[in-house]
């Protein structure tokens, strides 16, 4: 069902729900739940397997780490399991950046995973996000994979004449093929350039996708951001 709405009508829906992951206030656990639920018939209508999902959500083991740790290192201490004490306070807070990291990463995995890349930019376009600014991310995914294969090139040429660096004052002639990469890449996007501009570009990539949103789309992605929303505001009035 995810994968049919348009990719800008789940930019949007994805923000909103990012938004009211970061307002939601640490003291009402109920509403990260209610958050959670949402996210969880996300996924569902989705329709990603779950090691696809699990995998890349491992990227926020750092900030759950620090999130488990701020109770031990915030200040008024007002709790003890036997010689360990810990903050209260200090617990809602590092839960709810655990919380918060969990569901904002999984949402941006639920639209990059139903979503193409080429239909993604389409949908900031749509959205009238600047066309230098989609122009420069489409063209830096395009050619990182290009950029990161010769750099491959350039280390294996190193390694092959029996450079391998173990310490760090070894590391001159690795740094001095980085400058080298940049310098080539720099080049590369001029003559990229240039030749895009002899074949008529005008600033402005082509749709090569007409991804209309109906109002039906609206409504659906709409009323699963509203439900979000509305849970942070109850949130926010019963913390009031």
């Amino acid at each position: 069902m995810v994968h049919h709405l348009a990719p800008h009508v789940k930019i949007v829906a994805t923000v909103v729900f990012a938004v009211a992951v970061a307002v939601a206030p640490p003291t009402a656990p109920w509403a990260f739940v209610g958050l959670a639920v949402l996210m969880g018939v996300a996924l569902v209508a989705s329709r990603l397997p779950p090691a696809f999902v699990a995998t890349r959500v491992l990227v926020v083991v750092p900030f759950v780490v620090f999130g488990l740790l701020v109770p031990f290192v915030s200040s008024g201490h007002d709790m003890a399991w036997g010689p360990v004490t810990w903050s209260s306070v200090g617990a809602r807070t590092g839960l709810a950046i655990a919380v918060r990291s969990v569901l904002g990463v999984t949402a941006s995995i639920v639209l990059a995973g139903t979503t193409e890349l080429p239909r993604l930019l389409g949908g900031l376009d749509r959205l009238r996000v600047p066309p230098t600014i989609t122009a420069i991310a489409s063209f830096m995914l395009r050619y990182l994979e290009v950029v990161a294969a010769e750099f491959g090139r350039m280390r294996a040429a190193m390694t092959a004449r029996g450079h391998d660096p173990r310490w760090l004052w070894q590391v001159r002639p690795l740094a001095t093929a980085s400058g080298a990469l940049f310098v080539r890449s720099y080049e590369r996007g001029e003559r990229v350039h240039l030749a895009m501009q002899s074949r008529g570009f005008t600033g402005t990539m082509p749709r090569l996708h007409d991804d209309a949103a109906t109002p039906g789309m609206w409504a659906l992605a709409g009323a699963w951001a509203a439900a979000a929303v509305a849970v942070v505001v109850v949130a926010l009035v019963v913390a009031a």
